[in-house]
């Protein structure tokens, strides 16, 4: 099975994403740690990306794309997790077109739906948690920070909600809920 989980910065698609790898074997597809391990691989991939975020410039989406093809031609049974990625539209068609050359199909797409409100106070709490703790916090998990997010969330990722909607992939699950009940609506939403 292959999905898509889509959500606001802090709604726990990377919790869930990870229940899911330890649960079903699936892969998780984590852009930003993918671009973290290229950039140290040596491969010719990584070379780019190396120099890409060396001038501090955005990784382009055909190199994500390229990055996402290899790791589908390496295969998994049990399924890919799509977390942060596609984030726009032209994200989507481009994935789209990779998934269908290489032979793998889109199975759901599982919006985790909060309450903006609710979420920064999360994302706020979970700073404070962590320094309380003896843990960094995230330098942008703070109240100013997470509205900038999700400005830029709702203006670029957002559309892709009524994209799937309209191709009949999308499943919402109430992101705020226990981590439990989000995992078992995500679990129902996938049989």
């Amino acid at each position: 099975m292959n999905i898509i989980l889509l959500g606001p910065p802090g709604a726990g698609k990377g919790t869930q994403a990870q229940r899911l790898v330890e649960e079903r074997g699936m892969v998780q597809l984590s852009t930003g740690d993918m671009l973290r391990a290229a950039r140290t691989s040596g491969t010719e991939m990584g070379k780019k990306v190396a120099a890409v975020m060396d001038a501090g410039e955005l990784v382009t989406d055909e190199i994500v794309i390229g990055l996402i093809e290899e790791k589908l031609k390496d295969g998994n049974d049990a399924g890919f997790i799509f977390d942060g990625f596609p984030r726009t539209l032209a994200q989507a068609d481009a994935l789209n077109e990779l998934l269908s050359r290489n032979g793998v199909q889109l199975d759901a797409v599982v919006q985790l739906e909060v309450d903006d409100d609710t979420l920064v106070k999360r994302i706020v709490n979970r700073a404070a948690e962590a320094v309380a703790a003896g843990k960094e916090a995230r330098a942008d998990d703070n109240e100013e920070s997470v509205k900038i997010r999700l400005m830029e969330y709702y203006k670029k990722t957002s559309p892709l909600i009524g994209y799937y909607y309209a191709k009949g992939d999308l499943k919402t699950v109430d992101g705020l809920q226990s981590m439990d009940e989000v995992a078992a609506d995500i679990a129902n939403a996938l049989s």
